[in-house]
């Protein structure tokens, strides 16, 4: 019995025990419920704050930039005080330690995170970038009187490249957050201020570097001289279109002036041909080493460069220090800076109007003379323009930042020190060999021995598709390629050789390029498996198909391709840029490792 009544005792002592850690722990999971319901109501309220801030902040960023290189700077130091207030507000309201529970939160945690990093990436760029932007006299980017002062520009470099490294600490820091693991709109917000930050990048990016490179290119240290071309878009190449007029700059401490002007076809064709890279010549044959209209088949312009630099000094004796081109969609985006243009003798060029002017009306009544004396004309009439008009520094700017963007204007030299300085930059306009986000390309060669190029109206969706092994991805194009020229009426000289059979049918050479360590996988034309020519290029794959378009008519070709080994990021299309901008599309898709 007394050992019945022990255990019966110890049985109540245990059930109280066990009740007492019962109440103890639902005490527990109360006040930490009551805690976490609590930081979550003041990390919404903090949210709501930080939204706000950071919305202010986005508009004001926009008005700055537009001040900022329109020159009003009374504005721009205003418009820059209520943008560091705002972007400090976002700031401090995702800074507590309320905030700081909340990013280790399930589910929610990663949205908090990148809140907070975004703030954070516009906060450093209105207290670091926008002050060393504010300090720059953009006028130094201008030049007077066909001189650039280079003692200004040096000393605006310091601000410059203070300017440019906070863009990219902020760039830096998005990075660290996985867009595709966010709510919608906000790995959209994300997506977008990368954009932003990504093109505000390439304005510091290339003005701190010409800040550092173009005093010794505009002739600081001895004369240059370099090779201006026109891309003709009217007959295509893979850069944009053949080297047709050409004319030789010339740079002397700032000073700069037009000398010899000429055309491509003076220099005739050179046998033997001059060395092409292997890989090259197994997909273009020797052609880029025998005729200067050819150069640039492939669409890697320092090669091309390099050929023409080399025919021009076998042509003049002379040898040039880089090389330069230009087309004339460049030249309507210039011509918004400079105003309307008067060729002597001859037409006026306006801005939207000038790739009409060039590349259809100039076949009309002249013969092939008459057509290189035009367009020699036209490129000193806005040089000249360029150099001595008094121009808006915000105008020219942003032509010079949208052609570049866009690989209108192109540049290499022949200095090894200087050409590194801007190598992976668009202005390049070299086709990299190593990369982490992957990108495709699309080039267009004519092959109808005409100028139809001009009536090509060219779109490419690109579309991420499945994860496969060894970190690569399948990528799907689809290149659609519609002419809009007339069924007659056009000029001999237009019309050319006519090798697509019909003198109004465009025939053109379609070159897609997988990305650097990738692969194609397969190809079609209007549905059907289609003859190929392949190589190698660059580490990339190429297949070239040949496609005719008649008046009218639109061809499409499709092709499935794979991403090289642990690649990131949304694919990146390239291609070549043509009189009528391609309609583009980018599809993206979730990481794999979700």
């Amino acid at each position: 019995m007394a050992e019945s009544g022990r255990s019966h005792s110890g049985r109540r002592r245990l059930r109280r025990r066990t009740r007492r850690r019962v109440r103890r722990a639902l005490l527990v999971c109360l006040v930490v419920g009551s805690v976490l319901l609590g930081a979550a109501g003041w990390v919404g309220f903090r949210g709501w704050q930080a939204r706000a801030h950071l919305v202010n902040a986005a508009g004001l960023a926009r008005e700055l930039s537009t001040q900022v290189l329109g020159g009003d700077l009374d504005r721009a130091q205003r418009t820059l005080a209520a943008l560091q207030e705002q972007a400090g507000a976002a700031r401090t309201a995702t800074g507590d330690p309320g905030w700081a529970l909340a990013r280790h939160v399930p589910y929610a945690g990663d949205d908090v995170a990148a809140v907070r990093t975004i703030a954070v990436a516009i906060d450093d760029l209105a207290r670091e970038a926008f002050p060393a932007l504010l300090r720059t006299d953009l006028t130094t980017l201008v030049p007077t009187e066909g001189r650039l002062d280079l003692a200004r520009l040096r000393a605006a470099s310091a601000d410059l490249t203070a300017a440019d490294a906070a863009v990219r600490r902020s760039r830096a820091g998005l990075d660290a957050v996985p867009a595709e693991d966010l709510v919608s709109q906000l790995g959209t917000a994300l997506t977008e201020l990368r954009g932003e930050i990504d093109r505000l990048a390439g304005l510091t990016g290339a003005a701190d570097r010409g800040a550092r490179v173009l005093p010794a290119l505009l002739g600081a240290d001895g004369p240059r001289s370099y090779l201006l071309l026109s891309q003709n878009l009217a007959e295509l190449r893979a850069t944009g279109g053949m080297f047709g007029a050409y004319a030789v700059i010339h740079a002397d401490d700032g000073r700069i002036r037009m000398r010899e002007q000429g055309t491509s076809a003076q220099f005739g064709r050179f046998t033997p041909a001059l060395r092409v890279d292997e890989e090259v010549r197994r997909l273009y044959t020797d052609l880029p080493g025998i005729y200067p209209a050819d150069v640039n088949l492939s669409p890697n312009f320092p090669a091309a460069a390099k050929l023409y630099r080399e025919m021009y000094r076998r042509h003049s004796g002379v040898t040039v220090d880089g090389v330069l081109t230009v087309d004339p969609v460049m030249l309507s985006y210039l011509l918004q800076a400079t105003g309307p243009v008067q060729v002597p003798g001859d037409a006026t060029l306006v801005s939207n109007q000038v790739v009409r002017t060039l590349l259809s009306d100039a076949y009309q009544g002249r013969d092939d003379t008459g057509q290189d004396a035009f367009f020699a004309a036209s490129a000193s009439a806005v040089f000249d323009a360029f150099l001595t008009k008094k121009v808006n520094p915000r105008v020219l700017l942003s032509a010079l930042d949208r052609s570049i963007t866009e690989r209108r204007i192109l540049f290499w030299s022949a200095r090894s020190t200087e050409q590194r300085t801007f190598a992976d930059t668009r202005l390049a306009g070299a086709l990299p060999e190593q990369e982490s986000t992957p990108t495709v390309g699309v080039f267009l060669n004519d092959g109808s021995g005409a100028k139809l190029g001009y009536y090509l109206r060219p779109t490419a969706i690109l579309t991420t598709g499945d994860c496969a092994d060894e970190g690569r991805r399948q990528l799907k194009l689809r290149f659609t390629l519609h002419s809009s020229a007339p069924d007659s009426g056009l000029a001999k000289s237009v019309l050319g050789l006519g090798m697509a059979g019909d003198p109004y049918t465009a025939r053109t050479l379609i070159s897609v390029y997988s990305p650097a360590g990738g692969t194609v996988l397969s190809a079609r034309v209007d549905g059907k498996p289609t003859p190929l020519g392949s190589g190698i290029e660059r580490r990339r794959q190429v297949v070239i198909a040949t496609v005719d378009v008649a008046p009218g008519a639109t061809r499409t070709l499709d092709v499935d391709l794979l991403t090289g080994r642990n690649t990131t990021g949304t694919a990146e299309l390239w291609h070549t840029p043509t009189a009528t901008p391609w309609t583009t599309q980018v599809v993206p898709a979730p990481s794999c490792k979700q």
